[in-house]
């Protein structure tokens, strides 16, 4: 029997395991989750309640970027994880300051003792930082820093998309663009429906039309 991952969707931090998984052909049983009606199943195997969760034969794992490297170190046909220990930073970096600022500007209505602009502009100094950095890839190719981070590069442009596209950072708004035009993002963005306790998941990944290069 596969492992089962409990996702949702547009959840970027689903978003980026079910990037690793396909990236790693490593199958799994996927379950879609509706967050508002969440399975009995899916709360009693998921430590925090949140997706992503990936069930096991040795537990659950319910932190994203730990089921990325799970899958890349089952198989990592890309190369994912070769990569200098830079990239690490810029993770932490993504899933700490950036994802906080993100919320606060996208959620701003939350946060109310925080400056929704003031947050966009926090979030804008790491992105800047990230444009520099970047020359097509993070670093000289695609590696798991990529794809841990670009699910919520996108989930910050299209806050204000027209606003993100005015922005000086060509690298970052290309390197973007080409992820959303991949076969990578289309393949683990198909929509599946709901899933509900005694009904059997999907297979994933599906098959790729072609092979994509990143």
């Amino acid at each position: 029997m596969p492992p089962i991952l409990y996702s949702f969707r547009r959840c970027p931090y689903a978003m980026r395991a079910r990037l690793a998984l396909a990236s790693s052909r490593v199958d799994v049983e996927l379950r879609e989750v509706v967050l508002r009606d969440k399975p009995a199943a899916f709360l009693q195997v998921s430590p925090s309640g949140t997706v992503p969760c990936l069930l096991g034969p040795s537990g659950a794992i319910d932190e994203s970027l730990d089921i990325m490297i799970w899958a890349l170190r089952q198989n990592d046909p890309k190369g994912w994880l070769t990569m200098p220990n830079e990239g690490w930073d810029w993770i932490a970096r993504a899933d700490g300051p950036f994802k906080t600022a993100l919320d606060r500007t996208k959620y701003a209505s939350r946060y109310a003792d925080s400056d929704p602009a003031e947050q966009r502009q926090e979030a804008a100094r790491f992105l800047s930082d990230l444009d520099a950095q970047i020359d097509g890839w993070i670093f000289a190719k695609a590696t798991i820093a990529d794809f841990a981070i670009l699910p919520f590069v996108r989930q910050f442009a299209f806050i204000d998309k027209p606003w993100f596209d005015q922005q000086s950072w060509p690298a970052v708004q290309a390197w973007l663009e080409r992820f959303l035009a991949s076969d990578r993002f289309e393949q683990i963005m198909k929509k599946y429906p709901q899933w509900q306790d005694g009904q059997p998941g999907i297979a994933f990944p599906p098959t790729l039309a072609a092979h994509p290069a990143s």
